[in-house]
């Protein structure tokens, strides 16, 4: 039981540090949600949420076993503690004189939506968006993937709670920005924004570590 809120809870912090950071995800946020109303947002979170379980599903039914190989556990892992750490210090950086983005730089770039009628949708707006951020890819294929092999020992049970943490922390994040942009109010100052930016960024510094013992665990094991 201890391990299942253990993922969550990691899940949930990883997942949140990595939406806070300005991407094009949260500037078509943003963007949209200026436009058409406080809905955008958990919508574009719902086209993210049906990629995101299409990718676990994919690894799970699909080359699963073979990535449940010690030396291809051991890369992931080693992989991973690299980019959490590029996160993690990035944020520490960041965390200093970073701003959220204002809706009318938000707005640059917003065409795109005007000129294809199928972007209006914005479920399909969050899994084309998502997809073709290349940070979406390599977030998956490392931490994702250790997070994907380290809730599978707990069945099915596992893989779900760390969903549930993941996708909550993208949900809880992107309807308070959505909201605080159409209902025209900022719940999130900037000062507000920078703390939870060098709490999250601390937390995958030391979370870095975690994976990378996982890492050499697995490296013993290589037969």
């Amino acid at each position: 039981m201890l391990e299942l809120i253990g993922i969550f809870f990691t899940s949930f912090l990883v997942a949140l540090s990595g939406a806070l950071m300005p991407g094009p995800l949260l500037t078509v946020t943003i963007t949209e949600s200026a436009k058409r109303g406080f809905w955008i947002g958990p919508l574009m979170i719902l086209g993210h949420a049906i990629l995101e379980i299409s990718f676990i599903l994919l690894i799970l039914w699909g080359v699963g076993e073979f990535l449940m190989q010690n030396m291809i556990l051991s890369g992931i892992s080693f992989f991973g503690t690299v980019i959490l750490l590029w996160m993690g210090l990035g944020m520490l950086r960041e965390s200093r004189h970073i701003t959220l983005p204002k809706t009318e730089d938000a707005a640059v770039g917003s065409e795109e939506t005007e000129k294809r009628p199928f972007l209006k949708n914005p479920v399909a707006l969050g899994i084309l968006v998502s997809i073709s951020n290349p940070y979406w890819t390599v977030w998956w294929l490392t931490i994702g993937l250790a997070y994907i092999f380290m809730s599978v020992k707990f069945g099915i049970t596992g893989v779900v709670t760390f969903f549930i943490g993941h996708i909550l922390a993208d949900f809880v994040w992107y309807a308070g920005v959505s909201a605080s942009v159409s209902f025209g109010s900022r719940f999130f100052t900037d000062r507000v924004f920078r703390v939870l930016v060098l709490v999250c960024g601390l937390f995958l510094v030391g979370f870095s570590f975690y994976f990378f013992r996982a890492g050499f665990r697995y490296a013993l094991n290589i037969s």
